[in-house]
């Protein structure tokens, strides 16, 4: 077997197709980390004293990226959140066990937030009403919007500062070439790293695996021992997105020219940079839940999908949190 190129020492394990090199197990890992540090460094991603609150899955990406986080910054200063979307056979008791325990060998205090006790329904429930009310919208975009805007409330209500995900290069690659096709410019430049904060209730976001591939976060995940979820979300099978037929495209090129999707970001970086852009986004407030909202919005996309599927005002009375905290440290409404 041929020799670690960095150390020169140890038996290769991994042979990284964009740079030609071939990694030990150390020398691998030690890559990753260096790299998403570069990352957070580059784009001032964080500053000293934050709390950082970490949004984990299960999968391998999030255990990858608070791993990461639990070895160049201080554990004491970061959280996780779980979000129990309610998906009959994908978020299971043990799973959450999982999170809960490699969480807490690493330090970090994780909470658990369920989408039913947030919104009055889960994922599984909103998905029936849909169709009952002959809503043609996506599982993906039900799931995804309200997740998202979880988590910032947990995030705002607990008083942190970040919220870090744990999306990759393949998955920031996709996003890029999605709001292309769309022709969606203002969602392309809130998604750069150096876009400002959009309003006081929205807490800012970073992505320190922005710049590390799929594949390097499964193979860091096996070689540390950490075994993600492995049921596939069953929405998928039945509900293709645009994202799948645009990552596999995207895939096939990256096949035949390595580091095609590194250079595309490192091209959207310089293009889209909002100091050479110029001008600035600011949210609105939804006139329902009150939560952050696209500027030409009156109520936010989450409290719409729940208009559609409930047909009338019972919606606003369901949607409106205050005076409560989210978070619930024990078990959720599945």
């Amino acid at each position: 077997m041929p020799l670690c190129t960095i150390c020169g020492s140890r038996e290769a394990v991994v042979y990284q197709l964009h740079t030609g090199y071939r990694l030990c197990r150390s020398c691998f890992i030690s890559d990753i980390v260096a790299r998403a540090a570069r990352e957070i460094f580059r784009y001032g991603m964080i500053s000293y004293g934050e709390k950082i609150l970490v949004g984990i899955s299960g999968g391998k990406d999030s255990f990858v990226l608070l791993d990461i986080l639990s070895q160049i910054y201080d554990p004491s200063r970061l959280g996780g959140v779980t979000v129990v979307e309610g998906i009959e056979g994908y978020n299971r008791a043990e799973h959450l066990e999982d999170i809960k325990r490699y969480a807490s060998e690493r330090g970090v205090e994780i909470h658990i937030v369920s989408i039913k006790d947030l919104w009055g329904a889960s994922v599984d429930e909103m998905v029936r009403r849909s169709i009952a009310s002959g809503v043609r919208i996506s599982p993906c975009t039900y799931c995804g919007i309200h997740r998202r805007k979880s988590i910032n409330i947990v995030a705002r209500e607990l008083g942190y500062d970040k919220v870090a995900t744990a999306h990759n290069l393949d998955d920031e690659a996709q996003t890029i070439l999605i709001n292309i096709m769309r022709g969606d410019i203002e969602r392309l430049y809130m998604n750069h790293p150096l876009r400002p904060r959009l309003s006081r209730l929205f807490i800012p976001k970073i992505k320190p695996l922005r710049k590390i591939y799929e594949w390097e976060t499964a193979k860091y995940a096996y070689l540390a021992g950490y075994k993600p979820q492995e049921v596939e979300c069953p929405y998928l099978e039945y509900f293709p997105s645009l994202r799948v037929r645009i990552r596999d495209m995207i895939y096939e090129i990256e096949s035949r020219k390595p580091g095609t999707m590194l250079r595309l970001l490192e091209w959207f970086d310089m293009t889209f940079n909002p100091s050479k852009i110029g001008g600035k986004i600011e949210l609105g407030e939804c006139s329902i839940c009150g939560e952050p909202t696209s500027p030409w919005r009156t109520i936010c996309k989450s409290c719409e999908l729940q208009l559609k599927i409930l047909g009338d005002a019972r919606a606003a009375a369901l949607l409106r949190i205050r005076g409560s905290s989210p978070v619930n440290k024990n078990q959720p409404t599945p």
